[in-house]
């Protein structure tokens, strides 16, 4: 439903703007037959209006590459040269154009630069301002329907995000290895305790603001899955790479969690020698994570990703970084497999 509704906002989009451009095309020509008439229009009229209907179609080109192109590479990154030497090319290319058309225009006066440069040069400003206008309008209304989206995926989600973070169910398997800890007075009580304690901490009292330290990210990864070995013991092989070569950077809060937990819920189950792999790394402003682990195939029917989908997931990273990361899932062989790259802010 969300692809059809973006697809038929695109075809309105090109459609008003198709329309505005054969008004403007147009416009001429309805204007002098309003006020002399069609049979009061003379020959020289009328080639006069194709002449300057003809130049409607460059005005187009105009708008569209400084909207697409010039003003967003050059005039939003204060390249000013760039974006002046373009568009004084394009003033050029505009008169050359209006010089190529007049060839066509027969007993008129002789074609004068000077005029030329008038008559142009006042359409070509209109329609340049008209671009950055156009631009800057977009532009704005853009960040302000992705930031309201944004703001409803966090409330849309926030709530099945924390509630499957410390579910019931991984409490009260925790609890129950800390209860036979006690029974056989093992030393990694305490430490488990702490583990818990921290991961309360985190959820409850850091997540609070749009972006934290991937060290605390990752220090809370850290604390769930040693959490999850305690948990299961010997009975599953883990396997875990965490290099932190750039850990001053921020990161949106619980993001990377909804992946691990996947696999601990999917790749953990009833199934001969069960294995999770999980790799992180940051270098050059940019995080790779990994994680992968065995499944049976009528458990990867389910795609939930900590009980709000995988499609969910998908769409917070969507909204948070557009395309400044890359997601990737394969199942093949037996693995299920995750991977992120994401590109840190310096």
């Amino acid at each position: 439903m969300r692809f059809e509704h973006t697809i038929l906002k695109k075809y309105w989009k090109v459609a008003i703007h198709f329309l505005v451009w054969i008004i403007f095309f147009f416009l001429p020509f309805l204007v002098v037959l309003q006020m002399k008439g069609e049979a009061g229009v003379s020959e020289l009229t009328k080639k006069i209006l194709f002449f300057n209907a003809s130049m409607t179609f460059f005005w187009a080109l105009v708008f569209y590459l400084n909207s697409i192109i010039l003003i967003p590479r050059f005039l939003f990154k204060k390249k000013y040269l760039y974006f002046s030497s373009y568009n004084i090319l394009l003033l050029v290319s505009a008169i050359a154009f209006n010089r190529w058309i007049y060839t066509f225009v027969d007993d008129t006066p002789p074609y004068s630069l000077i005029s030329a440069l008038f008559f142009n040069g006042f359409p070509f400003l209109f329609f340049l301002l008209l671009s950055i206008a156009f631009k800057t309008v977009s532009d704005r209304l853009q960040m302000e329907r992705i930031a309201k989206e944004r703001e409803q995926e966090t409330l849309k989600t926030e709530l099945a995000f924390l509630r499957s973070q410390i579910s019931p169910h991984f409490l009260l398997n925790v609890l129950n290895s800390m209860a036979a800890m006690v029974r056989l007075k093992s030393d990694m009580l305490e430490p488990t305790i702490l583990r818990l304690s921290s991961i309360l901490q985190y959820i409850l009292y850091e997540t609070d603001g749009e972006k934290v330290l991937l060290k605390s990210e990752v220090d809370y990864l850290k604390s769930y899955i040693l959490l999850q070995q305690t948990r299961f013991g010997d009975r599953l092989e883990l396997h875990t790479e965490m290099v932190l070569k750039e850990d001053w950077h921020v990161i949106e809060p619980m993001l990377l969690i909804p992946f691990v937990e996947n696999a601990f819920k999917h790749g953990s189950g009833m199934m001969d020698n069960p294995v999770i792999e999980i790799k992180l790394q940051t270098a050059n402003n940019c995080l790779s994570f990994m994680v992968r682990n065995k499944y049976i195939d009528n458990d990867s029917a389910k795609d939930n990703v900590s009980g709000i989908g995988l499609v969910n997931v998908k769409r917070r990273l969507e909204l948070l970084y557009g395309n400044k990361q890359i997601l990737k899932v394969d199942k093949s062989n037996g693995w299920y497999t995750v991977t992120l790259d994401l590109y840190l802010e310096p």
